[in-house]
């Protein structure tokens, strides 16, 4: 018969070394900063063979790669592709645990919410309830981000690159009220990051306005975001701290599945 004890060792000593190899790994975050043997058994506390030894397993799988000049370690191309998997199944999976999100957003404030994403200089519907009547908003399927509000949200939190590249046409007049001016817009894009929220006093169509925050992602970049829409009869409404810190608390809930961290 087995030694019970000699089993249940074996076991604990493979589960401690899955941990030392999992605390391999996550020495190199944030910054995948490259470092040799010597330096990752100091920062773990670990001894230099048993580092030596889940190094060369981690290489092996391309977790982690080690440079042939320098001999030092940072994350391989095995990870990369854990993360491209996580960051792909949360944007295919975002409109499934938004949902919910969106359904209660629209049932405190008792108006129209939307998710939505900016695709191709337009911003393109995820997921949309309608409030209740009289005079309830509905949704187009696509806005110019110039005059939509989750579009302002989402270009206000990316990198003044990207921000260029987007804005390299001319910005239609849509309405009166339409920014169509490209360096006007882009001051108006600072002061949004600068609030948190975004507005389309029909910008799009006079006869409603929103308010807009975006969703983010565990690199603190916008994937998306979550729109209130009201009659420009309600206008008022959406000026309403308590509406927006609502609002905000939906985006915030959202941004969490996808690791968000303020």
């Amino acid at each position: 018969m087995p030694n019970q004890n000699k089993f249940i060792d074996n076991k604990n000593m493979e589960y401690s070394s899955v941990q030392k190899a999992i605390s391999i790994l996550l020495s190199f975050i944030p910054d995948n900063k490259a470092m040799g043997t010597s330096q990752l058994s100091k920062t773990l506390g670990l001894n230099k063979s048993t580092v030596s030894r889940l190094t060369h397993v981690l290489v092996h799988y391309g977790l982690i790669r080690q440079d042939e000049e320098t001999k030092k370690y940072s994350l391989g191309r095995t990870s990369a592709l854990l993360g491209k998997a996580v960051e792909a199944s949360q944007i295919d999976r975002l409109a499934e645990f938004s949902r919910p999100y969106i359904d209660a957003l629209s049932g405190a404030v008792g108006e129209s919410v939307c998710l939505e994403m900016l695709l191709s200089g337009h911003t393109k519907l995820i997921y949309s309830v309608i409030g209740p009547p009289p005079l309830s908003v509905s949704f187009q399927d696509t806005l110019p981000m110039h005059a939509a509000a989750g579009a302002k949200a989402i270009l206000a939190y990316m990198s003044s690159e990207e921000v260029e590249n987007m804005l390299n046409g001319e910005l239609k007049k849509i309405t009166e009220n339409t920014i169509s001016d490209i360096e006007e817009f882009k001051d108006h894009l600072a002061e949004i990051k600068k609030q948190g929220i975004a507005y389309d006093h029909g910008e799009a169509n006079t006869d409603v306005h929103a308010v807009s925050v975006p969703v983010r992602n565990h690199l603190k970049k916008p994937v998306a975001a979550v729109s209130i829409c009201v009659p420009a009869t309600r206008v008022n409404k959406i000026m309403n701290n308590k509406i927006v810190d609502e609002l905000k608390k939906t985006a915030r809930l959202i941004s969490e599945h996808l690791f968000f961290v303020e």
